[in-house]
């Protein structure tokens, strides 16, 4: 008994080693591209081509690739820009897409079910085959490319779709009607019902949406390079990009870029590291 009792522990010690290991081979290769642009973003241009795997530098670790990096970028301002448009993006699609998810639960009519299922079929029309179309409606018909807010626009409504499912699946298996019934009978109206008693409630969805729609709106090159042309109006990954040439480009200057591009980022997931990962969990758990 006691030989298979050891047999039993053994074998459960390795495969917690076997599984300890494969995840930290895999955290390596994952964290290995952002440890080479940080440990780069402090070399000069020549020990970066000679050596940019090696922490030894014949000329020296140095900032001036993170100031003039922030200089050439016009940082604060393109800063602004990419906070103004993520956090209004945002914002109207955790607002719009929690009250449209929330009518395709509960309305019973033909209208609803129809809607719903143009909006979740929508969700696999690839963005590139719409792309140039779309550009054209926008720039040539309407003219109102080079505009932030039309930038927020697109934005919300290419995301409008993913967001409203993973509502409406929450509402419909998470949220008792009762609970709204209750409500109706304390003399709420059916606004008061939903931001009172329905979307505290959706608490866990809300959290995971936030984070996911803030990173895919940050990061985002390809739309906003179609839609603004002005340099003035340009997002962190756009003025990224300007430091690119035609025949040469400054490697520790773009690595700099990068850095401030992902830090604002990454600083915000690190405070809302836990409200995220129990938003993940319970969303999880309940869809």
């Amino acid at each position: 008994m006691d030989t298979v009792s050891n047999i039993g522990g053994t074998r459960r010690k390795v495969l917690k080693i076997t599984g300890f290991l494969t995840v930290m081979i895999f955290f390596l290769l994952y964290m290995i591209p952002f440890a080479l642009i940080f440990l780069n973003s402090f070399k000069r241009k020549r020990d970066i081509i000679t050596g940019p795997f090696s922490f030894v530098t014949k000329m020296g670790y140095t900032m001036d690739n993170y100031s003039e990096a922030f200089v050439k970028m016009n940082f604060m301002k393109v800063f602004g820009n990419s906070l103004f448009i993520t956090g209004f993006s945002t914002l109207l699609v955790i607002l719009l897409s929690s009250m449209v998810g929330y009518y395709f639960t509960r309305a019973k009519n033909l209208f609803s079910r129809i809607f719903f299922s143009l909006m979740a079929a929508s969700m696999i029309i690839p963005f590139q085959a719409i792309m140039i179309p779309l550009v054209s409606i926008y720039g040539s018909y309407l003219n109102v490319l080079n505009n932030r807010l039309t930038l927020i626009f697109m934005h919300t409504g290419f995301a409008m779709s993913m967001s409203v499912f993973i509502y409406q699946g929450f509402i419909k298996s998470s949220i008792p009607i009762s609970l709204e019934e209750a409500a109706y009978l304390d003399g709420c109206s059916k606004q008061q019902t939903f931001f009172r008693v329905v979307f505290p409630l959706l608490k866990p969805t809300t959290s995971t949406l936030v984070i996911l729609n803030v990173l895919a709106f940050w990061n985002d090159y390809l739309l906003p390079s179609l839609v603004l042309g002005r340099k003035q109006l340009f997002t962190l990954p756009l003025s990224t990009y300007a430091f690119y040439g035609t025949y040469s480009a400054n490697f520790g200057v773009i690595m700099a870029a990068l850095v401030l591009t992902v830090a604002p980022v990454l600083i915000l997931h690190l405070f809302l590291q836990k409200q995220i990962i129990s938003g993940v969990i319970a969303g999880a758990v309940k869809l």
